[in-house]
């Protein structure tokens, strides 16, 4: 645990685009945070970063980052499938780390990562950012005090065009690098949610299906899973839909409330003829809040909700969802 006073020094391994806006910015602007040092194979583009940013360090080794004596805490902005090496390499360093989502390609792979920090007593944490977002902050308090009474299901719809040619090339459509297709890399945030909002998944199963030809992974994955013994769940996630919608409904014995999940729209809360709306808009750097809970536990002062543990849940049910 860090001093008090001592600032946490970030190190970010794979400084692409996430770290452009959501996430890099918000290692500087978190209060007792400093970012410095990045990471990235092409030497030439993590220079290119670090000059545009104000980053003191580059390295094109992820070893060499991690091993840097100037470097209290590693962030893995990777994808998926280089997510548990390296995070290994974090934990023998015997430093804490924040690993992108999903947490890696599968829950087998995130319980590795999970024992390696424990017997490495270093805290481990899963960028799950919404965990910490004033929206979903709010909803969780719509729910919790019963702004709509018992709540007694929830239903994901995530709809988008089906990804052709060069877009389907990215990584996010190659299971051998993400674990699957856009399910992981969108369900992930999705499930993490229901589980931050009403507790963990305790049963699942899907169905997935190739449906448009235009990549290898699945693009259209329905669900049915339960929460405890008090709520049931249903989601879609169409990438070979006709347009694109985002919508967590939560429905309960006097109400419903409607949330975006992606898109910064407002939260609806309808009770009888009552429909509110609540204009609650993202931060400019929407990892921030996330990393200033990390940062608040490093020093002592807090604890972040978004653990190696939670991370794993939301793989454990996408696996589930997937299997044949």
């Amino acid at each position: 645990m860090r001093d008090h006073a001592s600032a946490v020094r970030w190190g970010i391994i794979g400084c692409g685009d996430v770290t452009e806006v959501k996430s890099g910015p918000g290692f500087q602007k978190a209060e007792g945070s400093a970012l410095v040092a990045v990471m990235r194979r092409d030497r030439a583009k993590a220079e290119d970063y670090a000059r545009r940013h104000g980053v003191p360090r580059v390295f094109d080794d992820a070893q060499a980052l991690i091993r840097d004596a100037g470097v209290d805490a590693v962030y893995i902005a990777t994808p998926p499938d280089s997510h548990a090496a390296l995070a290994l390499l974090s934990a023998a360093a015997g430093k804490p780390c924040l690993v992108e989502k999903p947490m890696a390609r599968t829950h087998r792979e995130c319980e590795s990562m999970i024992a390696a920090f424990a017997a490495a007593e270093v805290p481990l944490w899963v960028a799950y950012y919404r965990r910490a977002l004033p929206r979903f902050l709010a909803l969780r308090d719509l729910v919790q005090s019963g702004a709509i009474g018992q709540v007694t299901s929830v239903h994901v719809q995530v709809t988008d065009r089906l990804a052709t040619g060069d877009a389907a090339s990215n990584w996010r459509f190659d299971p051998a690098r993400a674990g699957a297709g856009l399910f992981y890399d969108l369900a992930s945030h999705c499930f993490d949610l229901v589980d931050f909002l009403f507790g963990p998944i305790t049963d699942a199963r899907g169905v997935a299906l190739n449906t448009g030809g235009a990549y290898g992974a699945e693009d259209v994955t329905s669900a049915v899973f339960r929460v405890g013994d008090r709520m049931t769940g249903t989601g879609t996630w169409n990438f070979n839909a006709d347009a694109k919608t985002d919508v967590l409904t939560i429905a309960g014995s006097e109400g419903t409330i409607a949330s975006p999940i992606f898109s910064d729209t407002d939260l609806v809360v309808s009770r009888g003829r009552e429909r509110r709306l609540l204009p609650l808009r993202n931060p400019p750097h929407v990892h921030q809040p996330l990393i200033q809970t990390i940062v608040d536990e490093l020093r002592g002062r807090g604890r972040c909700e978004s653990t190696g543990e939670s991370g794993a849940r939301a793989s454990w049910v996408m696996d589930r969802c997937l299997q044949p």
